[in-house]
């Protein structure tokens, strides 16, 4: 087996079930226990410890192949001498806080998931007291797991069963109270709303009976809170439009004021007001920018590349911050930011589109629940001054038109022949009236399109596994969209690789 396809950045993620055509099972429980072995050994390597020194915690989602790959995972670990805490489902935020809080601590951590892709999939995220592995651990992990010497030890860890969702969701509990300090209802400052919580069939159901409840809120409407990893209402990702209308919907027909999704692990989020308006993507952004800038005014907010125009004026003329675009993938994001705040520049909130949501004051962990958590203190204390949550975003100027064209590449080499599109449209850009190539962009290519019927933006860029190149159009006028896509056709229609059906799909939509 090439262990390397198993790595997925800075996961492992694999085929783990039957059931979906020309997709073998690659994620067998007996390669689960390697892998258990693999990262009792690395830990123990990096810490300077015996394995029979150290403690782990392991969590799952609601996927199918869970409980089977679980046990495994666990065989593997204890073989190797180490004591294992078992918290069945979980999130992985929870996983990672489970090696820094101060009443239970792990030297490592290993969360069992593939976040929203099918239900045939499954993987592991690796954590420390440092956070989550990077893609040279993984690397290094799956190398330990391909020359498989490992030597078990003659007595195998103890297993010990830990609700430690409830510690985990406890302290949210208690962040919020603190934070609102409600003068009538310090206890319940969610008293007298109605929030509802969709988890998609995942593992953020304990959301709304272990945090909500407590604090007062009316969680009546809540939706697909039971683990069921067929994930059979629609597909646990906070990005998709069936997801964000399925929760819109229980909204509206429940007179909510506030509702959330999170994705299946709970690493991401996003929510919808009580219009039923969306908040998410760049609108999410803004909402928690604003949050953010009003406690650390003038710091810089790390957004990945697809950003708006409008959320950079929003953050940068409206907040008085700095907005720093950089490269897709979350940890990406996050790592620049860490990497801002090393060289002196102050940077408290790393955020991606798709929903992933990091704050240094929470050890720059990318917490669905986290990010919710915080959005919810700023509802309560804007309630109590007579005021609407999505006020603070009032300002932000929103395109008229938007789309993502996804272009698939037919080369071996997708890579390169990607980044001769990318070159080639520079260049193309150039020669074009109106077309301006945007200063300080760190991934692929964006393009200021200021012709009048344009008046927009697009970024050509190369995926960051898929032999796929993707494309974001935004304009402020009506027919933008379409006309900025139009030139960009009459380059990439010299392409022969590139799949063009993308540009149908656009016009028959617009038709």
């Amino acid at each position: 087996m090439n262990w390397k396809q198993l790595q997925n950045g800075s996961d492992i993620r694999g085929v783990a079930l039957e059931g979906v055509a020309d997709e073998p099972v690659n994620l067998t429980p007996d390669r689960v226990t390697i892998l258990g072995q693999a990262f009792a050994t690395w830990l123990s390597q990096r810490l300077g410890q015996s394995a029979t020194e150290l403690a782990i915690a392991v969590g799952r989602d609601s996927r199918l192949s869970g409980p089977t790959l679980m046990t495994a995972l666990i065989e593997g670990i204890t073989s190797m001498g180490c004591q294992v805490y078992d918290f069945a489902m979980a999130s992985t935020p929870a996983m990672f806080m489970s090696t820094v809080h101060s009443d239970f601590t792990c030297h490592g951590a290993i969360m069992m998931t593939a976040s929203h892709l099918p239900f045939n999939r499954n993987g592991l995220k690796f954590f420390t007291a440092a956070g989550g592995l990077d893609k040279p651990d993984i690397a290094a992990l799956l190398a330990l797991a391909e020359t498989n010497q490992f030597n078990p030890v003659a007595t195998s860890g103890a297993v010990t069963e830990k609700d430690f969702i409830s510690v985990y969701a406890d302290g949210f509990v208690q962040k919020i109270r603190q934070a609102v300090n409600h003068p009538d209802h310090y206890e319940q400052p969610l008293k007298g709303l109605k929030i509802l919580v969709d988890a998609g069939n995942g593992a953020g159901g304990f959301y709304a009976a272990k945090v909500l409840q407590p604090l007062g809120a009316d969680t009546t409407g809540s939706q697909f809170l039971d683990p069921d990893g067929m994930f059979p209402n629609h597909s646990p990702n906070p990005e998709n439009e069936d997801a964000i209308a399925a929760l819109r919907t229980a909204v509206l027909d429940n007179k909510a004021d506030f509702g959330i999704i999170f994705d299946t692990d709970v690493d991401r989020a996003a929510a919808v007001d009580a219009s039923g308006s969306e908040l998410n993507r760049n609108r999410l952004i803004a909402l928690i920018a604003a949050v953010v800038l009003e406690e650390h005014p003038g710091s810089t907010v790390v957004t990945d590349s697809i950003t708006s125009d409008g959320l950079t004026q929003f953050i940068e003329q409206d907040l008085k911050g700095m907005h720093h675009r950089f490269k897709r993938g979350y940890k990406n994001v996050i790592n620049e930011a860490k990497r801002l705040n090393q060289e002196g520049q102050e940077s408290w909130l790393a955020i991606e589109t798709s929903g992933h949501g990091a704050m240094k004051e929470n050890y720059f962990l990318d917490d669905g629940a986290y990010l919710i958590t915080k959005l919810l203190i700023e509802l309560a204390k804007k309630r109590l001054e007579g005021r609407s949550l999505t006020d603070l975003i009032a300002p932000m100027k929103e395109p008229v038109e938007s789309t993502e064209l996804r272009f698939k590449i037919g080369a071996e080499d997708f890579k390169a022949y990607g980044n001769q599109v990318i070159d080639a449209l520079k260049t193309f850009a150039a020669s074009q009236d109106g077309w301006s190539l945007v200063p300080k962009n760190y991934e692929g290519v964006r393009i200021a399109c200021a012709n009048p019927d344009e008046d927009g933006w697009l970024l050509l860029r190369l995926s960051l596994h898929d032999p796929v190149i993707p494309c974001n159009i935004e304009s402020n006028v009506e027919g933008g969209v379409m006309k900025m896509a139009e030139q960009l056709r009459s380059l990439l229609s010299q392409w022969e690789a590139l799949d063009l059906s993308p540009f149908e799909t656009l016009e028959s939509s617009r038709n």
